[in-house]
């Protein structure tokens, strides 16, 4: 994204104020000047509203990631970019060993909890919702854990992650080329007692909370449901990897399609044949004519929200509230934006266990008004065929992860093979099945689309109370 050149006058009672630092983070962030306004308010300092290991607000220690594949000796992940993401259900496995040590054991994620990102991109948050309790975070998130009975904790996230709560906390980053905060640094971060709208905010922030644990259990029922109307289960990633190494084996090729040994590894046969010893259709036959292909190229010329068009990348496709670029609406070409029900895949990237590459999201709601890039795929069911919803449903699955990236072709960034994707066999249940499950995916993501907008509602009632200039002191 285009850098905009920025200048401004910093008078010394700024610099005295700020350490008399010389760098332009404390004076560009605004963070001055939200402070000046949290002055118009009774507030209490953000470690007397804590509490916890090290006082409520804390990182961890830098360690050695040691990953395992097997769900029963490892404990979900979470990283900077992860605890982004909507869909909970692909994180990488942490040893559950290492993660119960007295070194990492407070580093379990509970719910309530604000996860800020603490390194890199300072400032990125999230509320810890109750289906991500068990989960472990990495050292560049910093927890910030309220003291329920001094502040509800669904107001204290909504106030950080607020215009007046963001910008104090990136003025206090420091670091020459990586951007870093630690506890010690917004400790003192002042922090407004609004009355009643504490609990009004917590009540917002606590059912969008709640609304992305139904997400997040209807997408996995319907894909337990989907694999289990044509009597199959989904595998792990850790029976994936237990059925041995894709090397030394010999294969009868019918016509020369690839000469990749992956694209004929025995464990993508194996799913195959699983698959197609129920009912099944070939991808290309499920889908509409012509679609299933990536996004076109075209030059992304930056334009105003109002004269544009929100771009997603392959990051920002899993991400619950993309931040994306805007480009303007008429250079955006043919297809740059998808229909209801489209299924969009991650389809440029590499082999890493935790790489974005082969994941499925879905498009609904609100995201059908943002363009996707080239890179892309456009997976759009006929819907005579077989239910859009039902078809995500298995997409979205570790079979389908691990039969889309063993038909993968190139060097360094993997694409699909063009004749072999379509070839693909689908597992295809009963119609009253498929309408289940596709009710199941659309019920998902209305819960998923209102709880990003109750979150919004909340940080909006906060940041109109601030502004307001009351001062109403609560306790």
């Amino acid at each position: 994204m285009t850098r905009k050149f920025a200048c401004r006058t910093v008078p010394s009672t700024w610099m005295a104020q700020n350490g008399r630092r010389l760098d332009c983070g404390p004076y560009m962030s605004g963070g001055i000047e939200a402070r000046e306004i949290l002055k118009k308010h009774r507030t209490m300092p953000l470690r007397e509203l804590t509490a916890g290991h090290a006082g409520g607000i804390f990182n961890g220690p830098q360690f050695v990631r040691n990953y395992v594949s097997d769900p029963d000796h490892g404990v979900p992940f979470l990283t900077t970019s992860t605890m982004l993401q909507a869909d909970l259900s692909m994180l990488p496995l942490l040893s559950r060993k290492d993660a119960h040590s007295r070194k990492l054991s407070f580093l379990e994620v509970k719910e309530g909890m604000t996860l800020i990102s603490c390194s890199g991109s300072v400032g990125r948050m999230v509320y810890a919702r109750k289906d991500m309790e068990g989960t472990w975070s990495n050292q560049d998130i910093m927890k910030v854990v309220a003291s329920r009975d001094k502040i509800p904790p669904g107001y204290l996230y909504s106030f950080l992650r607020s215009r007046f709560g963001v910008p104090v906390i990136i003025s206090e980053t420091d670091g020459a080329i990586i951007q870093h905060i630690e506890p010690n640094h917004i400790a003192d971060l002042p922090v407004p007692r609004l009355g009643e709208v504490e609990e009004q905010t917590h009540a917002l922030v606590q059912r969008a909370a709640d609304l992305l644990t139904i997400y997040q259990a209807n997408i996995n029922e319907a894909t337990r449901l989907f694999f289990e109307s044509v009597g199959l289960k989904d595998i792990t990633a850790a029976e994936w990897h237990s059925w041995g190494a894709d090397v030394g084996f010999p294969t009868i090729m019918k016509g020369v399609e690839s000469l990749r040994a992956l694209n004929f590894n025995p464990r993508f046969l194996k799913l195959c044949a699983r698959i197609k010893r129920g009912p099944w259709k070939p991808l290309g036959e499920i889908c509409v004519p012509g679609t299933l292909k990536r996004g076109n190229r075209f030059n992304r010329i930056e334009a105003d929200p109002e004269f544009g068009f929100r771009l997603i990348g392959q990051k920002d496709l899993f991400v619950l509230q993309p931040e994306g670029r805007w480009v303007a609406k008429n250079s955006v070409p043919e297809g740059g934006l998808v229909e209801e029900g489209s299924i969009l895949v991650a389809a440029r990237g590499t082999f890493g266990e935790s790489e974005l590459y082969c994941q499925s999201g879905f498009a609904w709601g609100k995201e059908l008004r943002n363009a996707y890039s080239e890179d892309i795929l456009r997976v759009l069911a006929e819907k005579m065929v077989m239910h859009r919803g039902a078809l995500f449903a298995f997409m979205r699955s570790e079979t389908a992860f691990r039969m889309l990236r063993s038909i993968s072709v190139g060097s360094k960034l993997q694409d699909h093979h063009y004749n072999m994707l379509p070839a693909l066999p689908i597992p295809f249940p009963p119609s009253d099945i498929q309408q289940k499950t596709h009710e199941l995916i659309v019920e998902a993501y209305q819960s998923r689309e209102q709880a990003v907008a109750l979150e919004d509602q909340a940080r909006t009632l906060v940041e109109n109370a601030i502004e307001a200039g009351g001062r109403s002191w609560r306790r």
